[in-house]
């Protein structure tokens, strides 16, 4: 099972690596400046940040309590990443819409694209992380 530095790093290298893609490409995609894009990400970064460390640390532990390990197969790494991205957005939709003053459909379209980004973005990461720090 990973330690607790492990975690930080895992942490902070995904959530540095997907601001650096998603606010120029969610400026691009969404039409909104660099600024309302940035804060945006920056905010859901510091809440995925959160997330992140509580949800892996219990998806491991439920792993080696359930399996007695913690290695993921290709089709539990699909479901790991598509259940962290759904709690992810029940968390962030509410802050979404008030921040850019939009309906919660509105911001559940812009939350769903971001999300569809960010399930293939951390399948990828999360693939390449475990083979350089396995």
């Amino acid at each position: 099972m990973r330690t607790t530095r492990d975690r930080i790093r895992h942490a902070i290298l995904f959530e540095l690596i997907g601001l650096a893609l998603i606010i120029p490409l969610g400026g691009l995609v969404f039409g909104l400046g660099v600024e309302t894009m940035g804060a945006i990400g920056i905010g859901s970064s510091v809440v995925a940040t959160a997330w992140n460390y509580l949800y892996n640390l219990g998806f491991d532990r439920a792993m080696q309590r359930w399996a007695g390990h913690t290695r993921k197969s290709l089709s539990l790494r699909v479901a790991h990443a598509v259940l962290f991205e759904a709690g992810l957005l029940l968390i962030l939709l509410p802050p979404i819409a008030w921040y850019l003053d939009i309906t919660l459909v509105q911001a559940l379209v812009m939350d769903l694209a971001i999300a569809a980004f960010y399930v293939a973005y951390a399948f990828t990461f999360n693939l390449a992380y475990d083979r350089v720090f396995p």
